[in-house]
């Protein structure tokens, strides 16, 4: 199966990663998360080619995870802003942080700290209703019966 046809599966891990799982686009997006938005900062600090990063701004914008917002008229620019969309990706690059902090990297590279308390935060995904935490082994997958 080609990359592009990830889309018509139904399968929700599939879809997504139709949209976020080509190479540089977690990398676009944790620019975004570090509150960045212009094209010439995302092709200078991930050194980009402008044919690479103009197709995955492309598609960020089409899937709705990115919103284009002109900020200048002659030439025309625009800066690129997290949609709703967008913003629910978080826990997802977290994620990825996490598990490259674990065994990637002998020191993490960066250190998150929770505004409110100020303490180092770590992501952790816990049951919605009793607020345990969560692993692989603690859950059944119910499935769709047209489920890939």
């Amino acid at each position: 199966m080609k990359h592009d046809e990830l889309q018509d599966v139904y399968c929700s891990v599939a879809r997504t990663w139709s949209v976020i799982g080509e190479r540089w686009t977690m990398m676009i997006l944790r620019e975004c998360f570090r509150g960045e938005r212009r094209y010439d900062h995302f092709r200078s600090k991930l050194g980009l080619g402008s044919n690479v990063l103009n197709d995955r701004l492309q598609v960020l914008v089409a899937e709705g995870v990115l919103e284009p917002v002109r900020y200048q008229d002659h030439p025309p620019r625009h800066e690129y802003r997290l949609t709703t969309k967008g913003a629910d990706l978080y826990p997802v690059l977290l994620s990825l942080m996490a598990w490259g902090d674990r065994y990637e990297n002998d020191v993490p590279p960066v250190r998150l700290v929770h505004r409110s308390c100020g303490h180092a935060a770590s992501p952790r995904m816990t049951c919605a209703h009793c607020a345990e935490p969560l692993g692989w082994r603690d859950v059944t997958a119910e499935f769709e019966p047209d489920a890939w």
